[in-house]
């Protein structure tokens, strides 16, 4: 179950077509939904989107700049498929954690469009992942 706060922006997010106000107006959200690792439970948590150069639907594990990894990446390490709501469709993909030169370039594109991911870097003391959303019939 999503705390209260995830749970507003879920449902605001389903209620107008991916589109949110307050913290995250304007932000480029998804909705994604992994199965717990250890419960086998689904969990929805709204994510920050960006567009790879490869025009790939990505995903960054920045938990806002906390030292640790979010939940949700945890779970999608465990189980690389995911359910993605974007506004107008729900499919299903499979996640692919980004690595080396390929991670470093995709995050730094990210940082170059919104400062806030660089910001959480610095902040983190972690490298933090990128996940490519692939995708899957």
């Amino acid at each position: 179950m999503p705390n209260d706060f995830n749970q507003q922006i879920i449902d605001e997010f389903r209620a107008n077509g991916g589109r949110v106000g307050g913290w995250f107006e304007g932000a480029r959200l998804l909705l994604l939904t992994t199965v717990g690792a250890r419960t086998g439970t689904p969990h929805t948590t709204p994510v920050g989107r960006v567009t790879g150069e490869d025009a790939r639907v990505l995903v960054i594990a920045s938990a806002g700049g906390a030292p640790q990894d979010p939940q949700w990446f945890r779970n999608l390490t465990a189980d690389p498929l995911v359910t993605v709501e974007d506004g107008t469709s729900t499919w299903r993909a499979r996640a692919v954690v980004l690595a080396g030169d390929e991670r470093d370039r995709a995050f730094a594109r990210a940082a170059q469009a919104d400062q806030g991911w660089a910001d959480y870097q610095a902040r983190a003391g972690r490298v933090i992942p990128v996940v490519a959303l692939e995708p899957v019939a």
